[in-house]
């Protein structure tokens, strides 16, 4: 004759209860020491009592595999953070593309090209940049000569 399958389910009985949790916790503690020595696992199992005792086991130190679960859950953790610094990277790296694009877009414009996408005000100002920026050219051109013929009378007047 086998054994009855009995549904899983709370045990109303109290009694019953305590002495199917005594019985369960010593099968399941012989099966993790079966586990341990057939398999040469570190097996530890912590477990509470309904009344709150402790019964523990562990087929090595209970804190060295405690220390070992602890420093595992931290570097399975760890992958979450490089996967938020990628997103913020990526939105970075987009910005940063659409910054280029643009830069691109108005030196295309400065040289005279893709000029067809701007209206009357838009080569307006693209036409007072190029004024401001050839001054600024005309500026230092005329600093630089000025400096070299300054140079140049300077050498003038030692010979």
């Amino acid at each position: 004759m086998g054994r009855e399958k009995i549904k899983i389910k709370k045990i109303d009985n109290v009694m019953a209860r305590r002495v199917t949790f005594s019985k369960r916790r010593r099968g399941l503690i012989k099966k993790a020491q079966e586990l341990s020595v057939l398999c040469d696992a570190d097996v530890s199992l912590i477990i509470f009592s309904a009344t709150g005792k402790l019964y523990e086991f562990s087929s090595s130190s209970m804190e060295d595999t405690l220390t070992r679960y602890v420093l595992h859950s931290n570097i399975v953790e760890k992958p979450v953070q490089p996967c938020l610094s990628l997103q913020k990277d990526s939105s970075n790296l987009e910005m940063l593309r659409k910054e280029v694009n643009d830069k691109a877009y108005k030196l295309r414009q400065m040289k005279g090209e893709d000029l067809e996408r701007l209206d009357v005000e838009g080569l307006r100002q693209l036409e007072k940049k190029l004024e401001a920026g050839l001054s600024l050219v005309i500026k230092t051109e005329e600093e630089r000569a000025s400096t070299k013929i300054n140079e140049l009378q300077g050498k003038v007047r030692v010979h």
